[in-house]
């Protein structure tokens, strides 16, 4: 395979993973790692530095429009970000010592819940639930509608905080933007609405995957030739599936797509694992 044919696949698949990550608020790592590592032969800790520096060109693309849409809660992604900036530090540090196997049947795990995340019926449940620690940070917010500004509540704050530390660690061990555990953490444990929570993901994993990044570039796993088409590509997703996100209430059919192939590609890396051909 030449050279320019591999940087084609890469920057194509890089595309669909940005586009679905960016729809999902997943993170389009889910993807390219499972791209790299199965179908391309790629070793795992390069497709994690490649994909973690893709996990940052998604939030740069996506998060800029959602910001602007006056969606993403700010206030909220910064004050979660230092549990998830502080777990990804130590789940890249331990990531270095864990055999590849290992972290590929975690990663098949970590699938097939975000394929469960992203199947499950969202419904926008405005909390208006008093908290007081969500009004003394000022984490209480509204988002844009049809009808004008809706408002909401932030609750459970703490168990939130404490559940981004686990999805950061996890996102620096697997390089991902541990998307469905954001989601999860922010729609079922703080009320947030959907739309909400999806946007603020796509705003924080940037700065996650930055943290874990600079133990990857330390140790020499960063790829510039990999890690160029990969970027370019996921950016380029993200940009697209944030326009569509924006101007749509729905995109079912994507999210069935999205859970077939992420399930598809679980098992195949938990295979794989189980094995040792990873």
């Amino acid at each position: 395979m030449s050279v320019i044919v591999l940087t084609l696949i890469i920057l194509i698949g890089s595309y669909f993973a940005g586009l679905l990550g960016s729809l999902t608020g997943l993170g389009g790592g889910v993807v390219i790692i499972p791209l790299l590592t199965l179908l391309l032969k790629v070793d795992i800790h390069y497709a994690i530095g490649a994909s973690l520096v893709s996990v940052i060109a998604t939030s740069s693309g996506s998060a800029a429009a959602y910001v602007k849409e006056g969606i993403t809660n700010i206030r909220l992604g910064m004050f979660l970000e230092i549990a998830t900036t502080a777990g990804a530090m130590v789940g890249a540090l331990i990531a270095i010592y864990i055999p590849t196997h290992y972290i590929a049947v975690l990663f098949g795990l970590i699938l097939i819940l975000s394929a469960v995340m992203s199947l499950k019926k969202k419904a926008e449940i405005i909390n208006q639930e008093p908290s007081k620690l969500a009004e003394k940070l000022k984490l209480n917010s509204t988002y844009p509608s049809v009808k004008g500004p809706v408002a909401y509540k932030v609750k459970n704050v703490s168990g939130g905080f404490f559940m981004m530390l686990f999805a950061g660690a996890i996102s620096g061990l697997l390089g991902i933007g541990s998307g469905a555990l954001k989601v999860l953490a922010m729609d079922t444990i703080m009320r947030i609405p959907f739309k909400v929570s999806t946007t603020t993901s796509n705003f924080m994993i940037g700065v996650t995957a930055a943290a874990s990044a600079v133990v990857y570039l330390q140790r020499g796993y960063i790829d510039p030739g990999l890690s160029m088409p990969v970027a370019i590509g996921v950016l380029l997703g993200a940009l697209s599936g944030s326009k569509i996100l924006v101007h749509t209430s729905s995109s079912g059919w994507l999210r069935w797509v999205f859970a077939v192939v992420v399930t598809f590609l679980a098992s195949q890396m938990i295979y794989n694992g189980f094995t040792g051909k990873i």
